[in-house]
């Protein structure tokens, strides 16, 4: 059985699925600058995502308050995702985590649920020396 999910927990899982779904709307995709910088680590406070920038259908950038980014591999390619540029997720906690799972959304009169994937690692990136 699992555990009620805290209000303010839902309210920041509904704040970042608004977020990510705003967001190919409101940037385009940049040229990719940056580098692995350190050690992948297997949650980032929820509360820290500042906006993704979902790369493909196997890469996410989360970019954190303070411009940090981690970039996450996806163990597998997570079908549509580099199209719709656009997901979700729900967690009782306030990280998210390498064992946590998106989901796509669709843009069909309204966003509609697509595939779920599970998240990888995510590795601290750094902009490319120039």
């Amino acid at each position: 059985m699992s555990a009620p999910i805290s209000r303010p927990a839902r309210h920041a899982a509904l704040a970042l699925a608004l977020m990510c779904a705003a967001g190919p709307v409101l940037a385009k995709d940049q040229p990719d600058n940056l580098v692995p910088s350190g050690k992948p680590v297997d949650c980032v406070q929820i509360v820290s995502i500042r906006t993704t920038n979902v790369r493909d259908d196997r890469t996410i950038d989360f970019i954190m308050n303070g411009n940090k980014v981690y970039r996450n591999f996806l163990p597998n390619s997570c079908p549509s995702l580099g199209f719709e540029k656009r997901f979700m997720y729900q967690t009782s906690l306030s990280q998210l985590c390498s064992v946590d799972i998106i989901t796509v959304l669709y843009q069909a009169g309204g966003l509609q649920r697509g595939p779920s994937c599970g998240l990888g690692k995510f590795q601290p990136m750094q902009k490319m020396a120039k």
